[in-house]
């Protein structure tokens, strides 16, 4: 019965319009009366869920793709994904996938993504005739691939949550599955294309050519750095995140000049106010968690999904559409907060790894965050495209049809994630 309202009181609150962090804080403390946890544990677990090295990467993180967003890098990044493959039927759809692909690397936000690349290529592609809602849809849908692709700020949240899994494991186990996910909306995005008869850019001259790559491989060589030497054991996601800061002022402030000192407060408040609400969600989530944990809700989840069917397949295949249904009124820091200490015990007792079960989460919410009715993306690319849900839900079911294939290929073929991983590290 106390489980059940423990549940129900999140979901009330959520559905209600509160926002997450202060749902998911309110829950966990509303139960207290309904339980024997003392309030002062509470407060201790509060404490402690932000008590850790490993998160300090996340606010880096957040303050590097600020950075970069204020700065210039998205254009560049443009620029080259069209030197590379514009040329194709339908060169502006491409570009705009190749592009999140590329801005992955750096930002690691899908939201961050789909302000900055959207905002340009967008309009862009509007002006060349695309379909507008075809160009919102294209934008969100390949802006998720920037929490599959490393760095990734949830693949962080994912390795503290499950209790100290490898963060750089986790950053190769992603970059295979980000990459077949862009490769899926790519070959949609071109199919569509050639039915419509989209444009295609002109061969760039070498000096077009010479021009771009000198501009933007110095936003490029960030990513082979933070994301290399994590992956080398170099430095930690903590410490890349520190130096992805440092370069990215450097380059935006000194090389490109379009970050000026009076754009930092701005860049630093925008940091700071995104970091109290992830930092604060962590925080209540983690004693929300616990109160679960002392109430034995994952034992009770557990038991209830292997009364259904003890087929391993069965009830990843359950887990995943329970995941894209929570994905559809939760945002992913919430979930992977919530959702990995309930499911993730369930999965190990049958072999899975978790690093796999943490990307397969990963893909699955993904998806979440480009379905109504709180795709927090979505609402992003609506806003920028100045369009309506309705109008853009037929294009987005075209490209979430490739995004559902690659989270079952990933699902149930465990080298796609494990290959790098295991190819770095060992077994």
């Amino acid at each position: 019965m106390i489980s059940i309202t423990l549940i129900a009181s999140f979901f009330v609150l959520l559905i209600l319009g509160v926002p997450v962090a202060f749902a998911v804080g309110v829950s966990a403390l509303g139960t207290i009366m309904l339980t024997n946890v003392p309030v002062f544990v509470i407060f201790q677990r509060m404490f402690g869920g932000v008590d850790s090295f490993t998160l300090l990467a996340i606010p880096f993180f957040i303050f590097m793709g600020n950075i970069m967003d204020k700065g210039g890098i998205a254009k560049r990044i443009v620029e080259f994904a069209n030197i590379i493959i514009g040329q194709i039927r339908g060169g502006l759809a491409a570009v705009n996938i190749l592009s999140s692909m590329f801005f992955a690397g750096i930002s690691g936000s899908a939201v961050a993504d789909t302000s900055s690349v959207g905002a340009i290529l967008i309009p862009m592609m509007n002006e060349e005739g695309y379909d507008k809602n075809f160009t919102v849809a294209v934008t969100c849908t390949s802006s998720t691939i920037g929490l599959i692709i490393p760095p990734s700020n949830p693949m962080i949240l994912y390795s503290f949550v499950a209790g100290g899994i490898s963060v750089a494991q986790l950053f190769a186990a992603g970059l295979v599955p980000g990459i077949l996910v862009g490769l899926g909306l790519m070959v949609v995005a071109f199919i569509i294309s050639v039915k419509k008869e989209y444009p295609k850019h002109p061969r760039p001259s070498m000096n077009e050519i010479v021009r771009t790559v000198k501009e933007a491989g110095l936003s490029m060589v960030i990513v082979l750095v933070i994301v290399g030497g994590i992956l080398g054991g170099i430095f930690t996601a903590t410490e890349a995140a520190v130096f992805g800061v440092a370069y990215s002022l450097i380059i935006t402030m000194l090389v490109y000049k379009e970050l000026k000192p009076k754009d930092l407060p701005e860049v630093m408040l925008k940091t700071v106010l995104t970091t109290a609400i992830v930092i604060f969600l962590i925080a209540t989530s983690t004693a929300f968690s616990y109160v679960m944990a002392v109430e034995r809700v994952p034992q009770a989840i557990s038991a209830f999904l292997l009364s259904i069917t003890h087929n391993k397949y069965l009830l990843l295949l359950i887990i995943n559409v329970m995941l894209l249904f929570v994905g559809m009124f939760m945002d992913m820091s919430p979930a992977i907060l919530i959702f990995t200490p309930i499911i993730l015990p369930m999965v190990q007792s049958f072999g899975m790894n978790p690093v796999h079960f943490g990307i397969m989460m990963l893909v699955n919410l993904c998806i979440g965050l480009i379905t109504p009715p709180v795709g927090a993306v979505l609402f992003v690319g609506l806003s920028i495209g100045e369009t309506t849900m309705a109008k853009v839900l037929k294009p987005l079911l075209s490209f979430m049809l490739p995004m559902v294939i690659i989270l079952l290929l990933v699902t149930y073929i465990e080298p796609i994630t494990m290959f790098i991983p295991n190819l770095l590290y060992g077994n």
